[in-house]
């Protein structure tokens, strides 16, 4: 049974101990099978036989043929399942972005579900009493901060803190494995938003992440990980097979996938990111804001694989709920050459050029706290220099060199070719 490739093994006992079950029906679906597909083909893992299961899930955790992962694991033999713990948004995608959620039962399984976004962010060693193995199956988009990531880190940590193993169901990064974006974070900026040192396109899957993280960051957690059968580097979401599951009530395509990693950095100013509208993060805009004249000093800088287009849009909920804004619309023409990172300094520095009387950075939510948009751009120097020419050409060059350097620094993590 392949394990994946890698280019070096940085801890032979953190990879994929398994086997496939004898008698195992020939699988007819021949797209990109996730770890997920694999445990419900009948794959076993020493991790999970005759062991407590405490699982961290949300919607996207289905497998091919839309099979709950949850009741995959409900339905081994050899195992039970005993809890189930929620990230942002919970275990059915109910809550809205930042929405603080506590603990509840699963009737259906029968199980405690335990939130990791409300008073804990990190499993307490009472949530993990009755678990011999947390198993991890969440779709991520490869983008720093998007908080799924930062659980899985915590996650990791709760483990090697309380003695417990983790295993790892990989999954696709939505747009591929090839391309590296942003700068790196800086210490003293880690939050929620922002758990580790990475850029904010990882180029990366969760699997590849963790056994990175594991090893760096020197947290000793008793880790595995079963990769995907079939996904290469180069492959987008939409050539997997795999059916789209909304990892979070904002990101309704792969489109929106594709520009989040630069207009996400709108949720740090008093510009609506485009939640409330049918376009959440594919748009941006204000009620002061002159979507033809932006649209038009944005098109100057001539960003590659992508067309900014006036759009006039009133939000339902979130930011201008209800008052009419002009803002543009990011139209992505060429994916293999479009940078969502750079398209969103560039939004920034028009939006702060253009409107310096209307502009704001929203406010740190207490004294002494930092900025939002620090923490989402990985520290001060976008809120400090966007805005002007020099500055927005520095933190550029920066985070061109930094990408490259965690491009270099990934290699032998990497499970797949």
């Amino acid at each position: 049974m392949s394990t994946g490739r890698r280019e070096r093994a940085p801890n032979p006992e953190a990879t994929v101990a398994c086997e496939e079950k004898q008698g195992r029906k020939e699988d007819s679906f021949r797209g990109v099978l996730t770890g997920a597909d694999r445990l419900a083909a009948g794959l076993s893992h020493p991790l999970l036989e005759g062991k407590r299961l405490g699982l961290v899930t949300n919607p996207t955790g289905i497998t091919s043929d839309f099979r709950l992962t949850a009741s995959v694991l409900a339905e081994l033999p050899s195992s039970r399942l005993t809890a189930l713990f929620a990230c942002e948004h919970g275990t059915r995608g109910q809550h809205q972005a930042g929405v603080r959620f506590e603990g509840e039962w699963d009737e259906r399984l029968d199980v405690p579900v335990y939130s990791l976004y409300g008073r804990n962010t990190r499993p307490q060693k009472y949530m993990l009493s009755n678990v011999d193995t947390v198993v991890f199956d969440v779709q991520d988009l490869g983008i720093r901060f998007y908080t799924y990531l930062s659980t899985l880190l915590y996650v990791m940590e709760a483990c090697a803190g309380n003695g417990k193993s983790l295993l790892v169901l990989d999954r696709p990064n939505p747009l591929g494995g090839l391309v590296c974006e942003g700068g790196l974070l800086k210490r003293g900026y880690e939050s929620m938003v922002g758990a580790w040192s990475m850029p904010i396109r990882t180029g990366m899957t969760l699997g590849e992440l963790a056994l990175m993280a594991n090893e760096k960051k020197g947290l000793g957690c008793d880790l595995s990980v079963i990769p995907m059968e079939r996904w290469e580097r180069g492959m987008e979401y939409g050539s997997t097979g795999l059916p789209w599951m909304l990892p979070s009530p904002n990101m309704p395509t792969v489109d929106t996938v594709r520009v989040y990693g630069g207009t996400c950095l709108f949720e740090g100013t008093n510009l609506s990111e485009g939640r409330g509208t049918t376009r959440p993060f594919e748009w941006i805009g204000a009620p002061w804001l002159d979507g033809e004249v932006f649209a038009e000093a944005v098109n100057r800088h001539e960003l590659p694989g992508v067309y900014a287009h006036p759009v006039y849009m009133t939000p339902s909920f979130s930011k201008h709920q209800g008052i009419l804004c002009g803002g543009v619309r990011l139209f992505v023409t060429d994916p293999g050459r479009f940078h969502s990172v750079q398209a969103g300094l560039v939004l920034l520095h028009e939006a702060r050029s253009l409107y310096p009387e209307h502009f704001e950075w929203l406010a740190p939510p207490k004294t002494g706290s930092r900025y939002f948009i620090d923490l989402l751009s990985g520290g001060d120097e976008v809120r400090t220099s966007i805005g002007r020419k020099e500055g927005l050409a520095r933190i550029t060059d920066a985070w061109l060199k930094e990408s490259e350097e965690w491009r270099e620094a990934r290699r032998p993590y990497l499970l797949y070719s």
